[in-house]
């Protein structure tokens, strides 16, 4: 018999290094879909117009947004391909069981999120070089301090985390049925059709709408409670993601 003790930290941290090298094709993909982001933003995120006495101004807007959002649709898919049997499967290499195979996931994310978080923010930088250096406009750029970029950093984190725990709980119902695959989009599709159709008025007012989901989290002012929920909305998509996977047989 072995003397060797193996802890459940110890296992989490090899499962983890091991995935950052296994799925490295990942980033690969985050580059290329950023890149691509970038290509749409070339042409402008906005623009507006205003003019007098014979003067028009033209101004048009350069900015990461659209990468900002290629991201998080990046770190959805990239929660849900780690939940797939071939993912898991690879877990075996190790002395594992269900929960540090989950844990070592979720590092995984996080890493991935922060990843793409700086990348996409610095991304904002080419396109304004790439403007600057195909365009005859005069561009001017507003200058951000070193707290706006950590604001900013942080803020499309947290967005990317929370994708993240939705798309590894939706991938782990998945995996417990095919089914889902077909229930997920048409229970979504369905609610948003019910609440455009047939919710108007005061009934509108009182129903918990995809809207107002979306706005509970996107337009909360205070930054330290915008943390705070989407930090334990993370928490409770992970968990609830663990305590299925935990339930599930070792092979399937």
């Amino acid at each position: 018999m072995s003397l060797t003790t193996v802890t459940l930290a110890n296992t989490v941290k090899n499962q983890y290094f091991y995935k950052l090298k296994a799925n490295i094709d990942s980033f690969s993909s985050l580059i290329g879909i950023q890149v691509l982001g970038i290509l749409f933003s070339l042409g402008g995120i906005g623009t507006s117009s205003m003019g007098g006495n014979n003067v028009h101004i033209n101004i048009q807007y350069y900015a990461a947004d659209i990468v900002i959002v290629f991201t998080l649709i990046w770190a959805f898919s990239t929660a849900i391909t780690i939940t797939t049997r071939p993912q898991r499967n690879h877990d075996f290499t190790f002395i594992t069981n269900r929960l540090s195979s989950s844990l070592s996931n979720i590092l995984f994310l996080i890493t991935a999120t922060i990843v793409g978080s700086i990348t996409a923010i610095l991304s904002g930088n080419v396109i304004q070089f790439l403007g600057f250096l195909f365009t005859d406009q005069q561009l001017y750029i507003l200058n951000t301090g070193i707290q706006e970029l950590v604001i900013g950093i942080s803020a499309i984190f947290l967005y990317g985390l929370i994708v993240s725990a939705i798309g590894y709980f939706i991938g782990t119902l998945i995996q417990v049925s095919k089914l889902f695959i077909i229930v997920i989009p048409v229970s979504l599709l369905g609610f948003i059709f019910l609440e455009a159709t047939l919710l108007e008025g005061t009934i509108r007012d009182n129903y918990l709408s995809v809207i107002k989901i979306f706005e509970f989290y996107v337009t909360e002012p205070i930054f330290v409670l915008f943390i705070v929920k989407v930090l334990i909305t993370s928490s409770l998509f992970f968990m609830a993601a663990i305590s299925i996977l935990n339930r599930m047989e070792v092979r399937k």
